[in-house]
């Protein structure tokens, strides 16, 4: 009894503003009566909550107010106190984080505000959140959000893309566009990110005594649903909205995606995936494949990257991360500490949920040739020697016998690829990239 009565003042508490009065008229309305000690139970929870005044606080408040004198007074005394009503209180949002105040992230408290938003029904909005039973659980490939396609990685082994349909695409671009880019990254992190690139990630390694590299396994199938429900917890949306809109951009992989082979739609034989990546696949977690994936992997990172950059700076180096790529680099004390610094960072990797390749570790002096996100870094930023001869070949053959037999990469517009590449190398070497750009233009696409 007295537990129920705890539990209503703190909804009636939590259902207004934050201040004597009103805290104590709602209170008094629950009761069904204007107690004495309602005011001096109301002033001590709002001097203890005033700042964290929201429904995440209900558990906390509801214990301070049981174990509070106040109320102690009022069950010893006459009358015990009774609910005579029960407050309805609806979601609200939470506080943010002081470096958003101001931000335009769109207010969002209800599952209701949030198909309002994307202009789709509740029943609409359920389907694609996967709250109606498992997301993408049918076998009928029609009837899932997502597309599924085994790629073979450059390094060796295969990474399976899950690509959202169409309707569900569109709606991961407009969270991601007008509700999840508001958020900013840590500083550390290069990849998904305007105004950064390969180039930026590799410029504070520059000159370095040394520079030692790590890969993360399984980016962003490490980020589970959870992750993704607290980060957008923190971000001020109630524990519902939360979850809703971390259902439209988590997804869980059907076992039949993972078990069933197809040979018809691959010339090589699938890889055998173990019972953990079963697990984490079927799991919620972050598509690769959808476009909302990179950056809410970068900001459930950013604890990581926190914790990273503090462990460079101990050694006097410098850290930054490019997706799943890890660069720290440094002199003096950290050229000493290599190995040691190695065993560090996949100690603070697993703490944070991540792991470390450790067959793709590099440690590279200034002795050797040092690469950061393939740029040369050695003292200046450069392309690497057979790259450029590579690329000034292409350009030379294509200029003067075709394009029919130059693209040798399979690449989908051999024009786009050597453009984009003539573009790096200009922001790397300027004037290797003016020569490179005339051929181009010589030839005849």
């Amino acid at each position: 009894m007295r537990h129920a009565v705890a539990l209503g003042l703190a909804d009636a508490m939590l259902a207004g503003p934050a201040t004597v009065r009103s805290a104590t008229s709602r209170c008094a309305r629950v009761l069904g009566e204007k107690h004495a000690w309602i005011a001096a139970l109301a002033g001590a929870m709002i001097h203890g909550f005033g700042t964290t005044w929201h429904s995440g606080v209900r558990r906390e408040l509801a214990l301070a107010i049981l174990r509070s004198p106040h109320l102690d007074e009022a069950w010893l005394g006459g009358e015990r106190p009774r609910l005579r009503s029960v407050p309805l209180r609806p979601p609200r949002m939470g506080p943010r984080p002081a470096q958003l105040q101001g931000c335009a992230l769109p207010d969002l408290p209800t599952v209701g505000d949030i198909a309002a938003w994307l202009k789709l029904s509740s029943r609409e909005l359920e389907w694609f959140s996967g709250r109606r039973g498992t997301r993408s659980g049918p076998d009928d490939e029609r009837l899932r959000h997502y597309s599924y396609h085994w790629i073979e990685k450059r390094s060796g082994g295969h990474r399976l893309l899950e690509v959202p349909k169409s309707r569900l695409k569109q709606l991961q671009q407009r969270l991601l566009h007008e509700l999840i880019e508001y958020v900013p990254p840590h500083e550390c992190a290069h990849g998904f990110r305007p105004r950064h690139s390969c180039l930026t990630n590799a410029v504070p390694h520059v000159g370095q005594s040394i520079v030692v590299k790590f890969d993360l396994e399984d980016f962003f199938l490490s980020v589970g649903g959870g992750r993704v429900v607290a980060l957008f917890r923190t971000l001020g949306y109630p524990e519902r909205a939360a979850q809703t809109l971390a259902g439209l951009c988590t997804n869980r992989v059907p076992a039949r995606v993972l078990t069933v082979r197809d040979p018809a739609r691959y010339d090589w034989e699938l890889p055998q995936v173990g019972w953990r990546e079963v697990k984490r696949f079927q799991s919620p977690h972050l598509p690769q494949g959808a476009p909302t994936s990179p950056a809410l992997a970068n900001l459930c990172a950013f604890r990581f990257d926190l914790r990273l950059q503090a462990l460079a700076e101990s050694f006097g180096g410098r850290y930054t991360r490019y997706a799943d790529d890890l660069t720290i680099s440094g002199s003096g004390r950290l050229a000493r500490a290599a190995e040691r610094l190695e065993a560090q960072v996949g100690a603070i990797a697993i703490e944070e949920g991540f792991r470390i390749n450790h067959r793709k570790t590099r440690i590279m002096r200034s002795s050797t040739r040092q690469m950061v996100t393939g740029v040369v870094v050695n003292e200046k930023l450069n392309m690497k020697r057979g790259e450029f001869e590579r690329l000034k070949a292409t350009l030379h053959n294509c200029a003067t016998k075709g394009t029919q037999q130059q693209n040798r990469i399979g690449a989908a517009s051999l024009r786009a690829h050597l453009a984009g590449r003539i573009a790096q190398l200009a922001a790397l070497h300027p004037g290797r990239g003016r020569r490179l750009k005339l051929v181009f233009d010589r030839i005849a696409w």
